[in-house]
């Protein structure tokens, strides 16, 4: 059937932004003593939320670390963002078919809604939930529930939750959606055992393809 609503991770799935992500974080790493860190550690190293993360990373004084993060990237994460290959074209295809899109990302919140604002994004998300928002993050179920509160969606398999990461599928499985991987981040053959995706695709320009001879098959696009 096709789906009825879509939750998308940001970060790698819809943008790419991590230029400006490497730059603070290794920024912050170098000020608190520590070796600057490879982009593919980097990658591997920003699946979860940043006040997940940093405790295992700076131990006490992460919070010092988390505030010099934040303040780093600040200054440079709107230069930075790009959209990825046919995001835009499929969060369009959606938004025409009257299709619930919203955001479930890691990202802090305040940061999310300024970079949505930046590319002219508002229209195309009923609800958008970053890190901090909540007193949880993904992979928490949780934060399904939360996202869809102002709506009549419940969490189900006709619910697609699209991302990049472990943590997209893990809490797509938690929460009782169907995952989809993009591959267009960092993800482990040990992490797939685990958290299987339902579909992948190499693109967001793969996914609308797909989407559209879906509609095309079956009497379950929203302009049937």
């Amino acid at each position: 059937m096709f789906p009825e609503a879509f939750i998308f991770d940001w970060d790698s799935t819809l943008v790419d932004n991590w230029k400006s992500i490497a730059k603070a974080l290794n920024e912050t790493l170098i000020e608190m003593g520590k070796d600057p860190w490879t982009e593919s550690e980097i990658r591997q190293n920003s699946k979860r939320s940043a006040r997940e993360a940093f405790p295992e990373i700076f131990g006490d004084d992460w919070k010092t670390a988390l505030s010099f993060f934040y303040e780093a990237f600040e200054k440079n994460h709107l230069i930075g963002i790009t959209p990825l290959p046919g995001a835009k074209d499929l969060l369009e295809f959606l938004r025409k078919r009257k299709i619930y899109s919203g955001i479930i990302s890691n990202k802090n919140g305040s940061f999310l809604r300024k970079e949505i604002q930046k590319l002219g994004w508002e229209k195309y998300f009923k609800n958008v939930l970053g890190a901090t928002d909540l007193d949880f993050d993904k992979p928490s179920k949780a934060i399904v529930d939360a996202l869809f509160q102002p709506s009549n969606i419940n969490p189900s398999k006709l619910v697609w939750f699209v991302g990049d990461a472990v943590v997209d599928l893990e809490c797509a499985h938690l929460a009782n959606c169907t995952p989809i991987l993009v591959k267009t981040g960092s993800i482990t053959k040990e992490e797939l055992i685990q958290w299987p995706p339902a579909k992948t695709f190499s693109s967001c320009v793969e996914l609308e393809s797909f989407l559209n001879d879906l509609e095309n098959k079956t009497e379950g696009g929203k302009d049937k």
